[in-house]
């Protein structure tokens, strides 16, 4: 892992991408690398009454926040410690993001969390996930680090998604302090049970606990929630829903949840 993708847009949760991907970039000793997406294109068209070029003038201003938005990150990323470059795309976020994705080996985009209206994040993030084949951290608004050296979570569902999510974690999870593998029951068996998680990750050095956990009334969510404070977690490695639970994945199940409420960052997979 050392090629960190930063989602850069004028939003909320741009500080708390920023400081993430800085963060894990130092920890793999990575190059962060950080792309601008931009969907406006320079043209010009009449509205045939007032002969203005609204188009035009919607573009210009675009490119203007282009423009001070690369300065300011360019003047910020100068005084850091990581090697960096600063890229420009026009396309659609998610379809850009996908597109500049295959020599990266992590993304970095914002949570739907402190958004009153998630449904655009919600969006990216699923689109994002569904077409690239790299893990995605997915970052609150209001968590302006990422503490590769802490304690993390890995929620365990033996899916076929939770192991490439494990996968993909490894170079973090190596970095953790200690690593919990938590499963909730729900009255169904596992495809892949998590002692063989926790064996495959000794096979990388890496010691684990696996804490098997009943959900009773609660919902998944709620317990993981709830692990997440006991254990201190800085973070938790989650498989996302594959293309034929898609329509789960939006309007409802613990992977959309989680990625609207989460306290701590998720590393997600599908």
């Amino acid at each position: 892992m050392k090629s960190v993708l930063l989602y850069v847009n004028d939003d909320s949760g741009l500080d708390a991408r920023y400081q993430a991907a800085l963060d894990i970039s130092r920890a793999v000793e990575g190059h962060l690398h950080c792309l601008r997406v931009s969907s406006y294109q320079p043209q010009v068209a009449f509205d045939g009454v007032s002969g203005m070029s609204v188009i035009y003038d919607i573009s210009k201003y675009a490119s203007e926040v282009d423009t001070q938005l690369k300065a300011e990150l360019e003047k910020r990323l100068a005084d850091e410690d990581v090697p960096w470059d600063y890229q420009e795309a026009n396309a659609e976020p998610a379809r850009g993001l996908s597109r500049n994705s295959a020599l990266a080996d992590v993304m970095v985009l914002s949570s739907c969390s402190g958004v009153k209206d998630n449904s655009v994040p919600l969006r990216l993030l699923g689109d994002v996930i569904f077409n690239t084949s790299l893990p995605v951290v997915v970052q609150p608004d209001s968590v302006k680090k990422f503490e590769a050296a802490g304690p993390a979570v890995v929620a365990w569902n033996g899916s076929f998604e939770a192991g490439n999510a494990l996968r993909a974690a490894v170079p973090l999870l190596k970095l953790a302090s200690d690593v919990h593998i938590v499963v909730v029951e729900e009255d169904k068996d596992h495809d892949l049970p998590p002692l063989e998680a926790s064996e495959y990750l000794s096979r990388y050095g890496i010691q684990s606990q696996i804490h098997d956990l009943a959900a009773d009334k609660s919902s998944v969510q709620a317990v993981l929630l709830s692990t997440i404070d006991t254990l201190g977690a800085s973070y938790m490695v989650m498989g996302a829903y594959g293309h034929s639970r898609a329509r789960e994945f939006f309007f409802g199940g613990v992977t959309r949840d989680l990625l609207k409420d989460c306290p701590v960052p998720l590393v997600v997979a599908r």
